[in-house]
């Protein structure tokens, strides 16, 4: 069986699923905030948290210089609070000692791999939440995996089943077209929270499971029609 193409997977589950709504754009630094609120919880909770954070304080100064009990108290929405006003506020205090400022337009000029690599070498960032902040905010050809995009890449047989999230962003971000990155992300994130959902995919209704050496693991009674 050959595997798709990230051009096939696209045209596949766009003509499965239709245009996609473009994601609006945050500033840099919210997206960041954001994607540290994210970690291990909803975007519901997350985006709720987050809302909440931005009443409660009238800038990341303000931030930056409040007691973490009350940065805790603003984002517990989002869950794991007390772990994450600390990374917050040392995030927040590190771009600060760096920059002088929130400011974090320098990400848009800078090779791709140095900006990915400043933001990581952030407390509490991660791969994935750098290359959210490059993608959603500055435009760049980052390619986040998460839960969903990670999944659905190793059924499709395109990354080792053993691969970590990280490891597949490190594996697909280069040989990803500047063109392909945004699309590919959100169709494979789309597609893992519609049909190739976690616990058991519905191989049957989905535009790729022709080509996708899981289909038949999950419902063997695709094998007869797989047949020639």
């Amino acid at each position: 069986m050959d595997l798709l193409t990230p051009k096939e997977v696209v045209a596949l589950l766009a003509a499965q699923y239709g245009e996609l709504p473009r994601r609006p754009r945050r500033d840099p630094l919210d997206e960041l905030v954001l994607g540290v609120l994210s970690q291990n919880t909803s975007d519901v909770n997350s985006d709720r948290a987050f809302a909440q954070l931005k009443r409660v304080f009238p800038s990341w100064q303000s931030v930056v210089e409040a007691p973490s009990s009350r940065v805790e108290e603003a984002i517990r929405p989002g869950g794991l609070a007390p772990t994450k006003s600390l990374r917050i506020n040392a995030m927040l205090a590190e771009i600060l000692k760096r920059r002088g400022s929130f400011d974090l337009s320098l990400l848009r000029e800078m090779p791709l791999d140095e900006a990915e690599a400043w933001l990581t070498s952030l407390p509490g960032v991660g791969p994935k939440t750098a290359a959210v902040v490059l993608l959603f905010s500055l435009g760049r050809p980052a390619f986040p995996v998460d839960t969903h995009v990670h999944s659905v890449l190793r059924r499709l047989g395109l990354v080792a089943s053993g691969a970590s999230a990280t490891q597949a962003q490190a594996m697909w971000e280069p040989r990803l077209a500047p063109e392909e990155v945004y699309s590919f992300h959100m169709y494979l994130i789309v597609h893992g929270r519609r049909t190739c959902v976690a616990r058991r995919p519905r191989c049957p209704e989905c535009n790729l499971w022709h080509s996708c050496p899981s289909a038949t693991t999950f419902h063997p009674e695709l094998s007869a029609a797989a047949a020639p």
